[in-house]
């Protein structure tokens, strides 16, 4: 049966562009790197020089950024958690589920993105590794993201993670996605969620010159692109409201700080001018 064409469809093409400036980084492998990514990396590259240059950074900075932040943390948790699960919704074209199935063979890693993309990366990945699990399809704003926890071992924690996702999408949207993770993880001893996102370029001279480039993002994503949060306070008590216990938010000012501890604990309470965030969300559960 032929699945629904989704109303997000059209984001997926960033999913092209991250995947190739990831492997233009080294940090990604050359099947994760598409035609399409490679086009769009040139075509933006004149537009990121100059934002590097005068706005202190750019989209292709802000990737390396939050995807070092987000495996270091899961690294973290891993080792805290030696039987932990990963739920990586929104996939794209990340290396993260082969890089870190090549670090924990036993890992429980498991992706899930919109039907097109989920068939160009399970074809990436089968490249790889023929027993490497296929890219899951779900609508994760609906019920259909239930049957996706039902994969996973109740008896073990669980960590959902999303990169690159978080703006395209209004605040109810996101409250629905929050909420049904923590729903939906009831069922585990301990439910996670690590992404990323953009807050609003407050403290940047070039705010408005960002602000024109988000609209440009909408436009071409035909999405709801938007900065949601101004302060770290804002975005922990919208997440809090979907009932996580716990959350955190890292910035990479600090975060990549020389003598650099990285600890997800530590609170950050004032917007520091970073382009990207790291969002770090908790809830222990009595199963």
């Amino acid at each position: 049966m032929t699945q629904p064409l989704s109303q997000h469809r059209h984001i997926s093409f960033t999913a092209h562009y991250t995947g190739y400036i990831w492997y233009q980084m080294g940090i990604s492998h050359p099947v994760f790197a598409t035609g399409r990514g490679k086009f769009l990396a040139a075509l933006v590259h004149p537009l990121e020089s100059w934002t590097e240059k005068y706005v202190g950074g750019s989209m292709r900075t802000t990737l390396k950024q939050r995807h070092q932040m987000i495996d270091e943390h899961l690294c973290q948790l891993i080792s805290q958690y030696p039987q932990l699960q990963v739920l990586e919704i929104a996939c794209g074209l990340s290396p993260r589920s082969w890089n870190f199935r090549q670090k924990y063979p036993e890992i429980n890693y498991r992706e899930l993105d919109l039907p097109d993309m989920a068939k160009i990366k399970t074809q990436a990945l089968k490249s790889l590794d023929q027993d490497a699990p296929e890219v899951l399809t779900a609508d994760i704003f609906s019920a259909e993201l239930a049957n996706i926890f039902q994969l996973f071992d109740p008896k073990q924690p669980l960590v959902v993670i999303s990169e690159g996702l978080i703006n395209y999408f209004d605040q109810d949207l996101l409250q629905t996605l929050f909420s049904g993770i923590t729903e939906y993880g009831q069922r585990f001893p301990e439910i996670h969620y690590l992404s990323d996102l953009y807050p609003e370029p407050v403290k940047n001279r070039l705010a408005s010159f960002i602000w024109t480039c988000s609209r440009l993002l909408k436009f071409m994503s035909r999405s709801a692109f938007t900065f949601h949060f101004k302060s770290p306070q804002e975005l922990q008590q919208f997440v809090q409201h979907s009932g996580f216990s716990q959350v955190v938010v890292q910035q990479p000012q600090r975060y990549f700080a020389q003598p650099r501890q990285p600890n997800p604990m530590i609170e950050q309470d004032e917007h520091l001018g970073d382009l990207v965030w790291m969002l770090y969300a908790t809830k222990k559960n009595s199963v």
